[in-house]
C-alpha cells in the first residue's frame, strides 16, 4: 500500500515512514504548495489543506500538522508552533516560562487524507511537560524542551523507535494506518500515481 506525504519536512516524512512502515504502508513525500490556514485547532488546519488537495484531483494524499500547548501559557503556541519557532525560538519559548512552575503540556497532531474525494482526520496527543532547558540533538521544533509524561528524556534525547512509541505523530499515524488496512487494498494504493505534479 502507498500514500503521499504533503510537506517539505524531511523530519516528518522520516517519522511518518518508520511508523507506517510497520504496517508495510509505503510513504511518497510529495511537495506542494503550502496553504496558509488561520485557526485555532491542528485538526482544522490538517483537514483545510487535506480538502484543498481532494479539490484538484489529488487521492491517498495526507497533510500533518502539529502544536504544542502550554498550559501556563493557556494553549500557546498551539496551531502556530510552526511559527513561533521560526520567531520566538526555543530561547523564546523558554524564557515567556521563566519563574514559572507550572510546566504541564501536551504535543497535539492531526493527520487528514484525501480518500474517495473525501477528508478523514485522526489526530494523536502526548501528555509532557516543558524541561528547564533544551536537552538533545533528535527530533526538530520543541522536541528539545518537551519530556512525555512518565520519562525523563526530551523527545530529542530518545531514538526514532522510543519517540514514535510515545509521540503525538505516532498515534496519528497509527490510527491512520489501522483505518487504512481496515478498508482494504484499493486499485490506487497498487501503485498508481495522483493526479496532479509528480512528487
Amino acid at each position: 500500500m502507498r500514500i503521499y506525504l504533503a510537506t517539505s519536512n524531511q523530519h516528518k516524512v522520516a517519522e511518518a515512514r518508520y511508523i507506517l512502515g510497520r504496517y508495510s504502508i509505503e510513504v511518497v513525500q510529495k511537495n506542494v504548495e503550502k496553504l496558509e490556514v488561520q485557526a485555532d485547532e491542528v485538526e482544522v488546519v490538517a483537514e483545510a489543506a487535506a480538502r484543498r488537495l481532494c479539490e484538484e484531483g489529488e487521492e491517498l494524499v495526507a497533510v500533518e500538522d502539529a502544536g504544542l500547548y502550554i498550559d501556563a501559557l493557556n494553549g500557546f503556541p498551539g496551531p502556530y508552533s510552526e511559527y513561533v519557532y521560526r520567531t520566538l525560538g526555543i530561547a523564546g519559548v523558554l524564557k515567556l516560562m521563566a519563574g514559572i512552575e507550572r510546566r504541564s503540556a501536551h504535543f497535539k497532531s492531526a493527520v487528514a487524507i484525501c480518500v474517495d474525494k473525501s477528508v478523514e482526520v485522526f489526530t494523536g496527543v502526548a501528555e509532557g511537560s516543558i524541561a528547564a532547558e533544551p536537552r538533545g540533538s533528535g527530533g526538530f521544533g520543541f522536541d528539545p524542551i518537551f519530556v512525555p509524561a512518565g520519562h525523563l528524556k526530551t523527545f530529542a534525547e530518545m531514538s526514532l523507535e522510543e519517540k514514535s512509541a510515545l509521540s503525538h505523530r505516532g498515534k496519528a499515524f497509527r490510527r491512520l494506518a489501522e483505518w487504512l488496512i481496515s478498508r482494504g487494498p484499493r486499485p490506487l494504493e497498487a501503485g498508481h500515481q495522483p493526479s496532479g505534479r509528480r512528487p
